[in-house]
């Protein structure tokens, strides 16, 4: 009677974990995304134009979110989506106002801009992916499993609302801004208000998450070496 040998069993045969980022990891992707995308154009957008004009601003804002898209794609990390979305709505104002030959396009843009986000936020509401659903994969790693959790889909539309109602806010303040403000007054306050707004809303948008990540037990703790190696 031949021999028969039992196979071991391969390794990855039981279920694989789901990867569980720590706290520490999530807070360093989203402020990373948010400097990339928001922080950095708006202050370099302050600093060129103080020195040099509003044009020469205009045209450096919209190299930095190319600059970044391509340094990003050259280096090969990913590319979140709220830069591409910087990056469009950049390029449209540059190319309007080019075209009328006119700043004053170039800052009215961001109020229809921020109408439009609204909009298109609180119509994803009845959608089976709500906007911040299709845009969380850049700050977590998601699969259909996870996204479909009850609270976590809980947790994607009161944080649309919350985004939908800030573009909002955003705009109707920035109009009033521009119909009252001198171009200085109206780029240092926009500028700085606008940056406190969003950061704001990033540690209630994080401060949110981890309450729901914690309980439904996504987010991983670290091991102390002596533990791990008992």
């Amino acid at each position: 009677m031949p021999d028969t040998l039992e196979r071991p069993t391969a390794p990855h045969a039981a279920p694989a974990a789901h990867h569980r980022p720590r706290l520490g990891a999530v807070i360093k992707r989203v402020s990373l995304s948010l400097l990339i995308a928001c922080v950095i154009p708006a202050a370099l957008f302050y600093a060129v134009f103080a020195t040099f004009g509003v044009w020469t601003a205009i045209i450096v804002s919209l190299l930095w979110s190319y600059g970044a898209i391509a340094w990003r794609k050259l280096t090969g990390r990913r590319t979140s989506g709220l830069l591409f979305l910087t990056a469009a709505l950049i390029t449209s104002r540059t190319v309007i106002s080019l075209m009328a030959h006119s700043t004053f396009f170039y800052f009215l843009q961001p109020i229809i801009s921020d109408g439009v986000v609204a909009t298109a936020f609180l119509l994803s509401l009845v959608t089976a992916r709500p906007m911040v659903a299709r845009l969380a994969g850049d700050f977590y790693p998601l699969d259909h499993e996870l996204a479909m959790r009850p609270r976590i889909q809980r947790l994607f539309r009161d944080l649309t609302v919350l985004w939908a109602l800030l573009a909002l806010g955003k705009a109707l303040m920035t109009l009033w801004l521009l119909q009252s403000q001198s171009l200085e007054t109206f780029i240092l306050v926009k500028s700085v208000t606008v940056l406190l707004i969003n950061m704001s809303a990033a540690a209630a948008t994080i401060g949110l998450a981890v309450v729901v990540a914690r309980k439904e037990g996504l987010l991983g703790h670290h091991v102390e070496p002596a533990l791990a190696a008992a």
